[in-house]
């Protein structure tokens, strides 16, 4: 079986190339994380692209929530992501809900439809869904998708351990809608990981965690080979 995937956090080139030097596989590039991360600028996703060498999935959300914005907010989005796209975006991230809590299909086929032949994650809006096996089944045959950030729980990874775990069962038994790769994130800590890759999780997300000294400082190179060494020896 091939290692663990580890994705971090990256607000600049310099976040990217810590991370790369400390042997994240993958980065998530985003911008104001006060928000929990929105699309970057173009100067961003091009400064990050020529800083490493390894995958990028660039964040597509406009505002604070997990709401796309109605018409006019999805044609920004859409506009977004073709720019995005013109900086060198091959990877992408993103994810609508709409006032019930129920996935804005509308709007994520609208914009997965702006980076079709492009993969992408459907972010952490599925911890606030209000039916999680419902928004599975309902984006499983939307180009593109092939992982979920999710903690399991809106209060974060320990809160929603079992939920990860069910999960990961249902991934390894072929259940429809759960073919997307489970990429566990959000209050995610060092304990978790035996567990979670005993369960099959294969891919992990930390943001915080990279950052010893908090989000003011950079992502530190150490931090990130602490997890990458912690998840090869587990």
């Amino acid at each position: 079986m091939s290692r663990p995937i580890l994705e971090v956090i990256a607000l600049s080139a310099e976040d990217a190339a810590a991370a790369e030097a400390g042997g994240a596989d993958r980065l998530e590039v985003v911008a104001d994380i006060a928000a929990d991360g929105l699309s970057p600028s173009r100067r961003t996703v091009a400064a990050v692209r020529e800083a490493v060498d390894i995958p990028c999935r660039v964040m597509l959300r406009l505002t604070d929530g997990f709401h796309a914005g109605g018409d006019a907010g999805i044609e920004r989005l859409c506009a977004r992501a073709e720019e995005l796209r013109a900086e060198g975006a091959e990877e992408f991230v993103l994810g609508f809900l709409d006032d019930a809590g129920q996935v804005d299909l509308r709007a994520v086929e609208a914009v997965a439809g702006a980076v079709a032949g492009c993969p992408w994650t459907f972010h952490r809006a599925i911890d606030r869904a209000a039916d999680r096996d419902a928004l599975r089944k309902q984006l499983a045959d939307v180009p593109g998708l092939d992982a979920y950030l999710t903690a399991g729980s809106a209060d974060g990874v320990t809160d929603g351990y079992d939920v990860l775990l069910s999960e990961a069962a249902r991934t390894a038994a072929g259940e429809p809608g759960y073919s997307p790769r489970l990429l566990v994130g959000g209050g995610l800590t060092l304990p978790h990981v035996p567990g979670l890759l005993r369960a099959g999780v294969t891919a992990f997300h930390i943001g915080s965690a990279a950052r010893p000294q908090g989000w003011h400082a950079p992502v530190d190179p150490a931090a990130v080979h602490q997890w990458r060494r912690s998840l090869d020896d587990a």
